[in-house]
């Protein structure tokens, strides 16, 4: 079976909610080559993408067009599996995308129940918050920035529905972002 891994960008106090634009505390200059290997592990590791609606429209209209792009970022996501939840959308304009408009428990059962590596979601803050709750989830990678905004989306908006987890690697970045990987227990 499958693992399905949530992975966020999330400030110190939990947000998520990337409109504050804290996303490059370090600066746009700053040697993230440490960073940029561990995307690329994970990466790797991960065959499927499970994108909300909203995050997967953000990412559609931005990363195709990247040509420049030198971070592999760009080919990865035109060419990996791309999975939307919505029950709106018909024709989700990039390859590799298939819409899933059944329930969400049942989907992602059959997902993680094909064969495969890692099925990582990110952003998709309803999304998310709807895995954790119905404990779909079996690790969480949260890239910690060193920045506390007091207002935004949290990853844990409710506390109640999280799991107890297992601390399994915290890797620091030269850019001050820390890694905390998170096993369900």
């Amino acid at each position: 079976m499958r693992d399905l891994v949530v992975t966020e960008n999330i400030t110190l106090d939990g947000v998520i909610d990337l409109t504050e634009g804290w996303f490059a505390p370090a600066g746009e200059d700053a040697d993230q080559a440490d960073l940029e290997a561990t995307l690329r592990e994970q990466r790797d590791a991960a065959d499927a993408l499970l994108l909300g609606r909203v995050t997967f429209e953000d990412m559609r209209g931005y990363w195709p067009l990247q040509a420049e792009d030198q971070t592999g970022i760009t080919n990865y996501l035109n060419n990996v599996s791309k999975y939307v939840v919505s029950t709106t959308m018909q024709d989700p304009e990039w390859e590799h995308t298939s819409v899933l408009r059944g329930a969400v428990v049942d989907e992602i059962n059959a997902l993680k129940a094909e064969p495969g590596k890692d099925i990582v979601t990110t952003g998709s803050m309803t999304l998310v918050r709807e895995l954790i709750a119905a404990q779909l989830v079996e690790e969480y990678r949260l890239f910690v920035y060193p920045v506390l905004l007091g207002r935004g989306g949290r990853l844990f908006a409710d506390a109640t529905d999280v799991p107890n987890l297992w601390l399994v690697e915290a890797q620091p970045f030269r850019s001050g972002i820390v890694l905390l990987r998170y096993r369900t227990v």
